[in-house]
């Protein structure tokens, strides 16, 4: 048997890869030397997809040193693979601009800039690359975007004529007066720019990247009120120097309005962030004399058919090429799964009593090892039935024959 392995992250506990390890030791303590397995770690924008592109698509991670949300120096890295025949450049804005890079207690969107997103697609266009994919989950701003274009050589001008300061936050978009693009870097309208974007968000009003993103970021009540009404005042603003409404475009509130920036002045093309992945890992390839598909995320329910998500972006593929898809979760939604709709066949949790989350995230290795082998049980059982079925039925034909 032949099973592809192609789990997302487990948000706060587990890696990708590291859930890919615990489940193939769990296969092959059920199956043995039997099984063969095809390694693809999955992300759909947010932390880790630059790992999870570059190792299934064989590519190169490059260092280099940026700003954190803060301001503060980091390393961080892109990265360059091939596809559709051209170099191509992953940036992931996690890596300079994520939440995981702040304390709770330095979660302040008021402050916090996408200058470092900005420099990591400069220090890619020196190093000549000129097609992108961009991934803009797990952010920790809600500047829209002023951070990166900054990076990129815009201005923005306070009412007075002076120029803000790079990497001036959320905080300030109510003090532009104009948006100066003349010195923006002329490479990028010589580039192509394809988003790994999930979320459908306009960039203001109740759905908009304040308002739904802007309390996981550390806006108060008081916060989220100067930042929409920042944000409202700078999306006037692009529109006019944009040229266009930028209002109907889903996806602009994504990653704190970077989403607007990117539609505004990059010509970027928003997709959903599994289809681009496994379009640039050949996924239907990878699936060559695959019978099995394992994949998960750390919690599933109607969202993830519903929405998307990469578990059901899997399934959809693998639907068209008659592959069955099981999953393991960490946990499941209360509401009953659309398991029809979703082309996934079945999902194993791993917790397997009444817990805290606190000590299901210490406990996620051993939760998901124990998971994965009562899984693996069941394929096991059931390829057992039918082989012995098919085994009666051959005894019985010739038995009357």
């Amino acid at each position: 048997m032949k099973i592809m392995l192609a789990p997302d992250s487990f948000k706060g506990s587990l890696s990708s890869m590291e859930v890919i390890g615990i489940l193939e030791d769990a296969a092959l303590r059920v199956f043995g030397k039997q099984i063969s397995f095809v390694r693809l770690p999955i992300a759909d924008g947010g932390e880790g997809t630059l790992d999870a592109i570059l190792y299934a698509a064989e590519g190169e991670k490059k260092e280099v040193l940026v700003s954190d949300p803060l301001g503060r120096r980091i390393k961080a890295a892109y990265g360059k693979c091939m596809h559709d025949g051209k170099c191509t450049g992953i940036i992931e804005m996690a890596q300079a601009s994520g939440l995981p890079l702040l304390t709770e207690a330095e979660r302040d969107p008021l402050l916090t800039s996408t200058y470092g997103t900005g420099e990591l697609i400069r220090a890619a266009l020196d190093d000549g690359i000129r097609d992108f994919i961009l991934g803009i989950g797990g952010s920790a701003t809600n500047d829209g975007g002023t951070g990166a274009l900054q990076a990129l050589g815009m201005h923005f001008h306070e009412a007075g004529g002076s120029v803000l300061p790079s990497g001036m936050g959320g905080g300030s978009l109510s003090r532009i007066a104009s948006i100066d693009k003349g010195p923006f870097d002329p490479r990028i309208a010589k580039s192509r720019f394809t988003v790994m974007c999930d979320v459908k968000n306009p960039l203001t009003g109740p759905s908009g990247a304040t308002f739904v993103y802007g309390p996981q970021k550390g806006a108060g009540p008081e916060t989220l009120k100067i930042l929409e009404a920042g944000m409202l005042h700078y999306a006037s603003l692009l529109n006019r120097t944009a040229g266009r409404d930028l209002a109907g475009i889903p996806g602009t509130g994504a990653a704190g309005g970077l989403g607007a920036a990117l539609a505004a002045f990059f010509g970027a093309v928003l997709k959903p962030g599994i289809d681009i992945l496994l379009d640039v890992v050949n996924f239907e390839q990878l699936l060559e004399g695959v019978d099995l598909v394992v994949t998960g995320e750390g919690r599933m329910d109607h969202q993830t058919a519903s929405y998307g998500k990469a578990p059901a972006g899997i399934a959809s593929r693998c639907a068209a090429r008659g592959i069955p898809v099981v999953a393991v979760a960490g946990s499941i939604g209360a509401e009953p799964f659309p398991f029809e709709s979703s082309g996934i066949a079945s999902i194993m949790p791993a917790v397997s009593r009444p817990m805290a989350l606190t000590d299901a995230l210490a406990e996620a290795k051993c939760l998901l090892s124990d998971a994965g082998e009562r899984m693996f049980r069941f394929i096991k059982l059931g390829s057992r039935i039918k082989y012995e079925r098919i085994a009666r039925a051959g005894q019985d034909r010739e038995g009357t024959s």
